[in-house]
């Protein structure tokens, strides 16, 4: 066995050209299977020990940095074509006005994206040489190319390495001490580490002790979701509405009496609820310009003195033109407007359009209905609601963005409302899922989730499902609202330990590299 490990190290390090761009592409594209729905996480830890084996390679090649940068973007463009080819549906909703921009749309941005990472391994070839040192540097500037890739440019952090252990749930519970990025450093470590098994020096430390920190790691976890008591809200119960519209119906003419009469009906189904969540846009059509509709929460929200949270456009007048949000309604008893939410993170070409007279006359327009884009709220907001804990709302994908979900005053719990419909019947509503299990972790807060299409779930502060409907069902989960937990490592201090571990494998790089060099 070791002999064949060697024999594979060796033909790895020596491919050149197209053979190794096209299992850069290949080993990229194998490792998105550790990511929702298939959960396979060893294939996102073989991927990073595959490249780390490509970077030897190019590393003593004629020109380093350039065939670095190669092996790296292709490794990565690999993995996000396989891993986010849900974006193509999107496109199919109204396919005479955007089909022909699918292939465009995501090649470009699975292309965009992906030179993080080749620019991370290119930077890796000034400090690259044999020994355990480079496989530190390696995971130092690929966690920070995956921050960049979380910030710049709005950010787009999908498919995170922490995301591929979802099949190892007590690992996750990670994300509490150093968040997303912090577990996403550790992942890409392990993973390159294990490169070491291919190598003819076979420095098995380094794959030894990342083996036994993330056994370490998986036993705390085991014994956090174990011993960690997670009560219920007294007096709240929620009842999360999943309607089920298909998206290309929700806004034509002849179903928007059968869409709202549909959300109705579920919210007032038998049973005892403090609190109904209605999806994103659940309403099609401008809430807060219609008496009739705003009469019927009225209507449910007296049963009991309910409160009511629900997705839904609405226009303000500005002084040229109106102004569009997606907005978060809260409605408390007898139907009194409590608060009004804006979402702030938007969704490129999805709900605005970068560089829009520009694009506009290439026929590039924004998905969502309407001719113009949506306007920004101000950012992450803290909201009394009657019976229940102070809440932060999220609109759709506002909830992937760690450490962006909350603000200085810690929320009683979030709830995140969204349209899952956009992103296909399997592997994206799945992964935006588990992407919300994630944030409950890190922030120690449960996650009341209602989805258009599914996956409406209620989220507990350690990440578990404690009720749930799944995709393309219609119909109301009802469940108790679990209380928030001490705030987490990571609540108080973000992704200052992130920089900690940063900071510590630069240390021991540094340390390593002058071993050698004596």
């Amino acid at each position: 066995m070791r002999g064949w490990l060697e024999r594979q190290g060796v033909w790895i390090r020596g491919l050149t050209g197209a053979r190794r761009f096209l299992l850069a592409l290949f080993a990229g594209a194998f490792s998105a299977l550790a990511f929702a729905p298939v959960n396979f996480f060893p294939a996102l830890l073989l991927g990073f020990a595959i490249l780390v084996l490509l970077l030897d390679g190019a590393e003593q090649s004629p020109h380093p940095f350039r065939k670095a940068a190669v092996a790296g973007w292709a490794f990565a463009f690999g993995q996000y074509l396989v891993g986010w080819h849900w974006i193509g549906y999107a496109f199919m909703v109204d396919p005479s006005a955007h089909l022909w921009q699918m292939p465009f749309a995501i090649l470009i941005l699975c292309a965009g994206l992906a030179l993080y990472t080749g620019i991370a391994c290119a930077l890796a070839m000034i400090l690259w040489q044999d020994g355990p040192a480079r496989l530190l540097v390696f995971a130092i500037l690929y966690a920070v190319g995956e921050w960049v890739r979380g910030h710049a440019l709005t950010g787009f952090p999908w498919n995170l390495p922490a995301y591929g252990w979802g099949a190892a749930w007590p690992v996750v519970q990670s994300a509490s001490l150093f968040g997303a990025y912090g577990l996403s450093f550790l992942t890409i470590l392990l993973g390159a580490s294990l490169a070491e098994f291919c190598t003819p020096r076979r420095a098995l430390f380094a794959p030894v002790a990342m083996l036994l920190l993330f056994a370490g790691l998986w036993g705390w976890g085991a014994l956090k979701l174990a011993e960690t008591p997670v009560t219920n809200v007294p007096g709240v119960t929620m009842r999360l509405v999943q309607p089920d519209v298909p998206q290309n119906e929700k806004y034509v003419r002849r179903y928007v009496a059968r869409n709202w009469q549909r959300l109705l009906d579920l919210s007032n189904a038998p049973g005892r609820v403090t609190h109904i969540v209605w999806p994103e846009a659940a309403t099609p059509f401008l809430l807060g310009r219609s008496d009739v509709a705003l009469d019927e929460i009225a209507k449910l929200t007296r049963d009991g003195g309910r409160s009511l949270i629900t997705g839904s456009a609405r226009a303000e007048p500005g002084a040229r033109d109106v102004a569009y949000y997606n907005s978060l309604y809260i409605f408390g008893p007898d139907g009194r407007t409590e608060a009004v939410y804006d979402k702030f993170h938007l969704v490129p070409f999805g709900e605005y359009v970068p560089f829009e007279d520009t694009l506009r006359h290439i026929g590039i327009t924004k998905l969502t209905e309407g001719q113009g884009g949506f306007s920004s709220g101000p950012g992450p907001r803290l909201y009394k609601i009657a019976g229940a804990p102070d809440v932060t709302p999220l609109i759709c994908y506002e909830i992937i963005f760690p450490g962006a979900v909350t603000t200085d005053q810690r929320p009683g719990w979030l709830v995140n409302v969204t349209d899952d419909s956009w992103f296909g019947p399997w592997a994206g509503p799945l992964q935006h899922l588990l992407i919300a299990r994630v944030r409950a972790i890190e922030e120690g807060l449960p996650v009341a989730r209602a989805a258009n299409t599914g996956i409406s779930a209620m989220i507990d502060p350690m990440g578990r499902i404690t009720a749930s409907l799944d995709l393309g069902r219609m119909g109301v989960v009802d469940a108790a609202l679990p209380a928030a937990l001490e705030p987490t490592p990571y609540a108080r201090y973000g992704d200052l330990l992130f920089l900690v571990l940063l900071g510590g494998a630069a240390a021991g790089a540094f340390v390593l590299t002058r071993k050698e060099a004596w």
